[in-house]
C-alpha cells in the first residue's frame, strides 16, 4: 500500500464521518463537505491503485 493509497482511505474516513455528522445535526454544508472529501479519497485511492500497478508492472518486466 502506496501513501496515495493510504490518504485516500484516511480522507474517505473523515469524509465519512463528516457527512454522517451533517446528517445527525441537520447541516447540509457539513454532509456536502463530507460527500467531497469522500469523493477526494476515493479518486486519490484510485490514483495510488494505478501507481501500485504501474510500479509492479515495471518491476515485473525487469526481472
Amino acid at each position: 500500500m502506496n501513501k496515495d493509497q493510504t490518504n485516500g482511505n484516511v480522507d474517505q474516513f473523515k469524509g465519512e464521518f463528516k457527512k454522517q455528522y451533517g446528517k445527525l445535526t441537520n447541516n447540509e454544508s457539513k454532509e456536502a463537505e463530507g460527500n467531497m472529501d469522500k469523493f477526494k479519497g476515493q479518486a486519490q485511492e484510485k490514483w495510488g491503485d494505478a501507481k501500485e500497478a504501474l510500479s509492479k508492472t515495471f518491476n515485473d518486466r525487469r526481472d
